[in-house]
């Protein structure tokens, strides 16, 4: 597969004609194709089998268009590295959509390290969608730290919704001080032996701070999941909720650790979390209305994944 059909893959062909719209295109080492936009500076210097990126949104700042970043491999067997330094400065705004695509994967491995720094009053937005192959010959290692100042706002959403999951360990963890809000998701759908690791956790350690942590993951055939959330907190006033929620099929096995911590009497966090097959009374309904089993089945899949 070539890089335009990486980007056809990522729904990127209009972006790119967008000279208004930032982006940053990479195809397992090397650029192949960015745009910046005022106000805003990437820096892309390449390392062995990957790219170090620094980007930095200058203070005052607002991205009306959001920032395409695309890392795929076009290579049926590689290793893919990727660094990534975001600062986003203060009273700024920014959304960006991440593709990953690995269409051809039978033994690649791509490693995410991420270091995020939301400065006072800002706003982050992180929405990072993968496209793997349907052999599951990947292993995907995202692991980000972020940082959130006085008032920042930060939004992340990780989706595996097409092709399989491979192996895959999520470690995401943010802090977050005065008045800061957080809202961390990720959308995972599991088949054949797929292996799905997720830890995810929040330290509230500003007075005010908001945090929820939402995982929802469907396991089928022999694939396994296991989450684990976090939140932590030791400000007056921060509030919290953890909630997850896994479907299992077939052989499936899944696991959920909720831990929620309180150190301050004025903090208050909850937690939500179930496991569980197919809803019978969701299934019955449809089923009822024409649909075969499996149909039935997976649209209550893709319901709880929407």
């Amino acid at each position: 597969m070539s890089t335009e059909e990486i980007l056809k893959a990522a729904n990127l062909h209009q972006a790119m004609r967008n000279k208004n719209a930032a982006r940053l295109v990479i195809n397992k080492d090397q650029v192949v194709d960015s745009n910046e936009v005022e106000g805003l500076k990437v820096e892309a210097k390449p390392i062995k089998d990957g790219m170090d990126i620094d980007i930095k949104l200058e203070a005052d700042t607002v991205i009306e268009q959001p920032v395409h970043l695309c890392f795929g491999v076009t290579h049926k067997k590689a290793v893919q590295k990727i660094i990534l330094n975001m600062d986003v400065g203060q009273n700024s705004k920014i959304k960006v959509y991440s593709h990953c695509v690995f269409p051809n994967a039978q033994d690649v491995q791509h490693i995410m390290d991420g270091k995020i720094r939301v400065r006072k009053n800002a706003s982050y937005s992180y929405l990072e969608k993968h496209i793997h192959s349907e052999e599951g010959g990947i292993t995907v290692v995202p692991k980000a730290r972020v940082f959130l100042e006085e008032g920042a706002r930060l939004k992340t959403e990780f989706e595996l919704l097409q092709g399989r999951v491979g192996s895959i360990d999520i470690d995401y963890e943010t802090t977050c001080m005065d008045h800061s809000v957080m809202e961390m998701t990720a959308k995972i759908d599991g088949r054949g032996d797929d292996s799905i690791k997720i830890r995810e956790s929040g330290n509230l350690k500003g007075k005010n701070s908001r945090g929820v942590l939402i995982t929802k993951v469907a396991v089928r055939d022999q694939a396994q999941a296991e989450v684990y959330n976090k939140l932590v907190a030791s400000a007056e006033y921060a509030r919290g909720h953890v909630d997850c929620k896994e479907i299992i099929q077939g052989e499936g096995k899944a696991s959920a650790i909720p831990i929620v911590e309180v150190s301050h009497p004025k903090a208050h966090v909850t937690h939500e979390a179930s496991i569980g097959s197919v809803d019978s009374k969701q299934l019955q309904t449809l089923m009822s209305r024409g649909l075969a089993e499996d149909q039935a089945v997976e649209m209550i899949i893709g319901g709880l994944l929407s």
